[in-house]
């Protein structure tokens, strides 16, 4: 029997499901089943997956039931050790699953395992080498733009990106799946806060390397995404942030939050980001309400909680952080 299960979460992904699920069946070096969730595709997938792999099980919606209940519909029907979750636009590189495994028994304090993610189409800059969250509420992928040999060293990390992550079980059990509401974005963040609350641990894998076709399913700056990351970024900080240090960073959550939101509304031509955070204040209350279910699986102070933030970032590092990702997206376009 496995230890291990992949689960690759797919709407109408054929294009890169031709190119992931080969790589990821080449992994050697670990037993492990693979679960393909498919969302409601209408591009041919059920039919590439019959043909050309008859041995992946198969998990059909009828409709797209989102990135986060995807993998909680494999994770639910699953019962192996170690979890990992694996999206379509990826290209696990050799020995990536079995980096990860080897990680995961060298640390079983650890429940979360980040992979080195670098961009498809340009290899040599990582895209993400876990998840890192800082005091002003903005949570950013680690090391984003950075030359890979930048990000060649094991670290604790605040959580891993869902988009190539092994999750233990056990941790699992302990603190919940994916919060469904989220649809997609920031679902991992919420896991890892959820996750750092209980006392678990993250660790960046270095060996485990995947390429990844950034924003290969839902286009960077599009409605879908800023709709969905306004929203979800006000339930994640409503769900999470430690509450005595609220109003002290309160003024440094605004000043983010607001800063930037003329200028994408503008520039993107959409109200997007504005009807996201509509949507969230509207279910607000019943957020807060489930957060004190939340709390009771707390085993750090909240005190503890602000150590294992970043501090409020300088606003010339936030602008150049973004400015380094929209630079990346405009090169991985043009030579898409």
């Amino acid at each position: 029997m496995s230890r291990v299960e992949v689960v690759v979460p797919t709407w109408n992904g054929l294009v890169h499901l031709r190119q992931c699920l080969p790589a990821l069946m080449a992994q050697e070096g670990v037993a492990f089943a693979v679960v393909v969730v498919d969302n409601g595709s209408s591009d041919g997938t059920a039919d590439f997956l019959r043909q050309h792999f008859p041995g992946v099980q198969v998990l059909r919606f009828a409709h797209n039931m989102g990135f986060a209940a995807a993998n909680n519909a494999a994770m639910r029907k699953g019962n192996t050790e170690l979890v990992v979750t694996l999206n379509n636009d990826t290209l696990p590189q050799r020995g990536w699953l079995a980096s990860l495994v080897a990680a995961a028994d060298a640390y079983p304090e650890y429940g979360a395992f980040a992979s080195k993610m670098c961009f498809w189409q340009q290899p040599h800059v990582v895209n993400s080498a876990g998840i890192q969250v800082d005091r002003a509420g903005l949570a950013w992928d680690r090391l984003c733009g950075a030359p890979a040999e930048e990000a060649s060293a094991e670290a604790e990390v605040f959580g891993a990106s869902a988009g190539a992550a092994l999750y233990r079980r056990r941790m699992l059990d302990d603190i919940g799946l994916f919060d469904e509401r989220f649809f997609a974005y920031l679902e991992d963040v919420d896991l890892a806060w959820r996750a750092q609350w209980a006392g678990w641990r993250a660790r960046y894998v270095p060996e485990a390397e995947v390429l990844h076709a950034y924003s290969g399913t839902s286009k960077e700056g599009s409605v879908f995404k800023l709709h969905h990351l306004g929203r979800n970024k006000m339930w994640l900080l409503a769900k999470n942030f430690p509450r005595p240090a609220l109003l002290r960073y309160l003024p440094a959550i605004l000043f983010y939050d607001l800063a930037g939101m003329p200028l994408t509304v503008v520039g993107a031509r959409t109200a997007a980001p504005l009807t996201g955070r509509s949507e969230a204040l509207k279910h607000m209350s019943k957020v807060l309400g489930e957060r004190k279910q939340h709390e009771s699986l707390r085993r750090i102070s909240p005190a503890q909680m602000l150590d294992r933030l970043d501090p409020v970032p300088n606003p010339l590092t936030v602008l150049r952080r973004q400015q380094r990702l929209k630079e990346i997206t405009r090169a991985t376009t043009a030579t898409g």
